[in-house]
């Protein structure tokens, strides 16, 4: 299958061109900056859309983070991880899922997610803590060992989202 400007097939982007974008926005985007980045790729997304798809539980809920300067508020943003969720959807739906069916059979994914993101944060906050304190030998140690765990919850977990995955698909083929 050849890749004409990051894309595979029918407006799918390649899983590399995914994986730049999520690691050229580690902090987040705001919803009209991914609305706008799936134009210039060619494929429409409206505003509307996105936040149906949020509303539905499809897409995570946005973090709201501080604007710096005084009265500037804050914005909403998502990780940019939500791009491939999208992308995920936009493929289902071609393969003629429904979104009821897409919701039961194949979103335990952006809870997975969700944690593998969650456990991250409890890492870092821990790191700064520990070493705001001039270090701790027992705590980093411990640390280490909550990472290798954490990493093996998460491998396991995306092993059974993909396997259940696959088994709706099959069913799914079956009918």
């Amino acid at each position: 299958m050849s890749e004409i400007g990051g894309k595979t097939g029918v407006g799918v982007r390649s899983e590399e061109a995914l994986r730049a974008f999520e690691r050229a926005h580690p902090q987040g985007l705001a919803v009209q900056q991914i609305v706008d980045w799936f134009d210039q790729g060619g494929d429409r997304l409206t505003e509307a859309t996105f936040r149906k798809y949020v509303q539905l539980g499809l897409l995570p809920r946005s973090v709201r983070v501080g604007r710096k300067g005084k009265h500037r508020g804050s914005q909403g943003l998502y990780p940019a991880t939500v791009v491939g969720r999208i992308e995920t959807i936009r493929r289902l739906m071609s393969q003629g899922f429904t979104i009821e069916e897409i919701q039961r059979e194949f979103f335990v994914r952006g809870d997975v997610e969700e944690l593998g993101r969650n456990l991250d944060r409890v890492w870092s906050a821990i790191e700064r803590r520990i070493a705001d304190r001039g270090g701790d030998a027992l705590a980093e140690k411990q640390l280490a060992e909550a990472r290798a765990l954490g990493v093996s919850l998460m491998e396991t977990l995306d092993a059974i989202e993909q396997r259940m995955s696959m088994r709706a698909r099959m069913a799914r083929a079956a009918v």
